[in-house]
């Protein structure tokens, strides 16, 4: 094992660190290394590559020299030698031009972290990366498609790819749990979603609005499924109840879920902490349990996704029996939604919020219900009713 992290004056490795051959663990994250040695490859046993950088955001005044021409990095020709590495991170190491087709040799991968880097395309076809379980590809803004992935993927995260614009059909990804498309503004369409079995979060805030149709194409039980996910809009289902709902026990009925929707605005003109900039996940909302009006439990809510426009954007989150959040719930709680105080980031605004309690038998019915009355639907085909009128609306 060798830790590099934090050499601000490192800036080269000598070529003879390929001759390093029982190096199985390398952290150089925030040094001042640019490329890495041809020799790179030769290390053979390398199963850690953590080098990620600090996203710098270059500070301009009357007196600054002309901006130089930023150099295109790219990895040794000799990098898809390293067969037996599980865990690359190169974040904002602003690598260029395109990921060679010969990535797929890294056959032993699991967790691949390529975010905040300036290349615009990627391997053809990641599919021989068969153990590949988190891709994390969030602000790569020239990236413009997803080329087919591996089955064996369980985190997708292309958040802020404002030039991404295609996905290869993803209905092989049967191990998919979380898809984060948040500010992907060019994309309206995610193909093979509705085929996702295990698919849990999808956040697509700050999307096209026909962002919505994505939802809609998911069955009942996959949108039952769903314990997040976000699309532009700015109504709440009016069968919530607004702000604040009481739990009354039901002697036959065990209550089965809670579900959460809010509504949040980001202003970009109010000043804010830079040390926010870049956040993937909202902390400003909070869910309490309330009893006898003292807080008895609070929760910050996992909003991902912060909008990068001014536009409304809603989060729906579900909260099944076995959440902290439901099971601790007593006769006569109060569940309530508030922006927390005093908040982290002045630019998030709270607009509406709804609760609804989902107790048995309310969300249990598989099969068609169109011909039913809507006072006798699910809950999950009232979602799958709103979604579509957003959708609607949306292409008017």
């Amino acid at each position: 094992m060798l830790r590099l992290n934090n050499c601000k004056k490192l800036r080269k490795l000598p070529a003879s660190f390929g001759k390093l051959k029982n190096l199985y663990h390398l952290f150089m994250e925030k040094t001042a290394i640019t490329e890495l040695p041809e020799t790179f490859g030769m290390l053979s046993n390398l199963r850690t590559l953590k080098m990620a950088q600090s996203l710098q955001v270059p500070q301009i005044s009357e007196t600054s020299e002309p901006a130089t021409i930023v150099e295109m990095k790219v990895l040794p020709s000799s990098f898809s030698d390293l067969s037996l590495l599980v865990e690359f991170n190169a974040r904002a190491w602003k690598i260029s031009g395109k990921i060679p087709d010969d990535f797929e040799k890294l056959l032993s991968l699991e967790v691949l972290n390529l975010s905040q880097n300036d290349f615009h395309s990627l391997p053809s076809n990641m599919r021989g990366l068969h153990v590949l379980k988190k891709l994390e590809l969030s602000q790569c803004k020239l990236l413009k498609v997803l080329p087919p992935l591996p089955e064996s993927l369980q985190e997708l995260n292309a958040a802020n790819c404002m030039s991404l614009n295609g996905i290869s059909d993803l209905s092989n990804l049967q191990n998919l749990m979380q898809i984060d498309f948040a500010n992907c503004e060019k994309l309206v369409d995610v193909p093979g979603v509705e085929h996702l079995k295990s698919l849990k979060r999808l956040y697509m805030g700050g999307c096209s609005s026909r962002a919505s149709a994505v939802i809609q194409k998911l069955n009942k039980v996959a949108l039952r499924n769903l314990r997040n996910f976000s699309i532009p809009g700015s109504e709440i289902p009016n069968w919530f109840t607004r702000d604040e709902v009481c739990f009354s026990k039901k002697k036959y009925n065990a209550i089965k879920s809670v579900i959460i929707a809010v509504v949040i605005s980001n202003n970009l003109q109010v000043e804010h902490d830079s040390r926010y900039d870049g956040l993937p996940v909202i902390f400003e909302v909070q869910a309490k349990i309330l009893r006898a009006n003292i807080a008895v439990y609070t929760h910050t809510m996992n909003l991902r996704g912060i909008p990068c426009t001014e536009e409304d954007q809603l989060f729906l989150c579900r909260y099944p029996d076995y959440n902290q959040l439901v099971f601790i719930l007593e006769d006569g709680d109060k569940i309530q939604v508030v922006r927390r105080d005093p908040p982290y980031d002045h630019r998030i605004m709270l607009k509406k919020c709804g609760i609804h309690l989902v107790y048995e038998n309310d969300d249990d019915y598989d099969g068609e219900e169109s011909s039913l009355n809507e006072n006798l639907h699910t809950v999950t085909q009232r979602l799958k009713n709103y979604v579509e009128e957003m959708r609607d609306s949306s292409s008017l």
